[in-house]
């Protein structure tokens, strides 16, 4: 790609970081991803070879730090890279404010909702027993389960073994619309989400997840 030739350093940093796919690289391992597969797990469209490419230029640029973990590589961002912390927020925000939210138009994958519903689990609002959420997306063959325990939250393509006592049935854009904070539970539920199970513990489960980032980012207008 050639430079642009500028000595502006909005120009010089999107030559760096403004390629398709980096800020989201950036984005997850903010998030807390730190193995190639984690971060992919969150951007499931990159393709293997990309996200290495994507990774060595962040590496090269001095924003990621590449670390032999006990099994196998690891990343993590310098503090050139969390410097970024304030580009990818003011980019979320934009996006939540700006561009329409119309789920049912996207063209969405569930995974990554699912993986950003695991990392915003508020612990200390689980029942005290640990217990798995069978989750059933429209149009998906594969069940997911997420363990959810105050020591440990995680995605899981079988249940690893704990009670199951909810299942989640939803029209995935339902769901992305209650998540991003378009709606609110109860439109989404009319919406399509079932959550079939206890009462109790039905009716307590929108409450155990902080909701998206940018959820609280009014759209533009709205005022």
């Amino acid at each position: 790609m050639a430079d642009y030739g500028q000595f502006c350093s909005v120009a010089r940093a999107h030559e760096t970081i403004g390629g398709r796919w980096t800020l989201l690289v950036v984005r997850e391992l903010l998030c807390g991803s730190r193995r190639f597969n984690d971060i992919r797990r969150g951007i499931p469209r990159i393709s293997r070879t990309m996200l290495s490419e994507r990774l060595q230029d962040l590496v090269r640029v001095g924003a990621v730090t590449r670390i032999e973990g006990e099994h196998g590589p690891e990343y993590a961002l310098t503090e050139a890279g969390r410097d970024l912390m304030d580009v990818v927020s003011a980019l979320g925000t934009w996006g939540q404010r700006w561009l329409p939210r119309r789920a049912e138009a996207e063209d969405l994958d569930p995974e990554p909702l699912l993986v950003d519903m695991q990392r915003r689990v508020r612990t200390e609002a689980l029942p005290p027993e640990p217990l798995v959420v069978r989750f059933e997306i429209e149009g998906q063959r594969q069940p997911r389960f997420l363990l959810m325990k105050e020591a440990e939250v995680s995605l899981c393509t079988r249940n690893p073994g704990f009670p199951e006592p909810l299942r989640v049935r939803a029209h995935l854009p339902a769901l992305v619309a209650w998540w991003r904070g378009d709606v609110s539970f109860a439109e989404a539920q009319r919406r399509g989400i079932v959550v079939e199970g206890p009462r109790a513990l039905a009716k307590a489960f929108p409450t155990w997840f902080e909701r998206y980032l940018f959820a609280g980012v009014e759209p533009a207008g709205s005022g």
